[in-house]
């Protein structure tokens, strides 16, 4: 059996809906940087083939889908929340806040939102929380590629302000390497201070 990735769009689209916006975050995981949330608008006919989770992904293919996904999505929207927002509310709270923040930096705005697991969002639009939804569906799945490529793109950034803790390499996960790094110089400035494998440093 094929699954059909355009399923939630189709039937939105048949309750009414024109412009479906997907929406995910990557960073949830990580003891350093930003959650990074995206949401993308896909034309109804859009000629991207690939698309799918970007976990399952390589690095080579998320960059050449994410240029893809600019080139022909109607919008995309980014959200960023960093690490200081994520401490003040928790991570959950910063992912939503950073999903919202997406949705409102679309241009035009969608009338009908997929939203990536099992919460909704705080925005006043209709809306689908959907498990695995970066499975399942087109849009959701573009989105966890633009939020997944942009926030690791950021992590890159940071490598050559904190060049000491590996960023380029583990974008701020808690491998190994990367606790090993905190025990030995302490944190920096975009550690989340109160995640395991940095509190027990301070």
């Amino acid at each position: 059996m094929v699954l059909d990735l355009w399923a939630y769009e189709t039937e939105a689209g048949n309750n009414g809906y024109a412009r479906i916006a997907g929406i995910d975050e990557a960073g949830r995981g990580p003891i350093a940087g930003p959650v990074v949330s995206a949401a993308v608008i896909l034309p109804p006919s859009s000629p991207i083939e690939g698309v799918t989770d970007s976990k399952q992904l390589t690095p080579k293919k998320r960059d050449l889908l994410y240029k893809k996904i600019y080139e022909h999505a109607v919008s995309v929207g980014i959200g960023i929340v960093d690490p200081a927002e994520i401490e003040r509310i928790n991570i959950l709270y910063a992912s939503l806040l950073s999903m919202k923040m997406s949705v409102q930096n679309l241009v035009p705005q969608p009338d009908f939102l997929l939203i990536d697991g099992i919460f909704q969002i705080p925005y006043d639009l209709p809306q689908k929380a959907i498990p695995k939804g970066d499975c399942l569906s087109i849009s959701i799945a573009a989105a966890s590629i633009v939020a997944k490529v942009t926030r690791d793109r950021l992590m890159e950034k940071y490598h050559y302000e904190y060049p000491e803790y590996g960023f380029d390499k583990h974008k701020g996960y808690p491998t190994k390497e990367h606790k090993n790094a905190v025990r030995k110089f302490g944190c920096c400035p975009i550690h989340r201070k109160s995640f395991k494998g940095v509190r027990e440093t301070l």
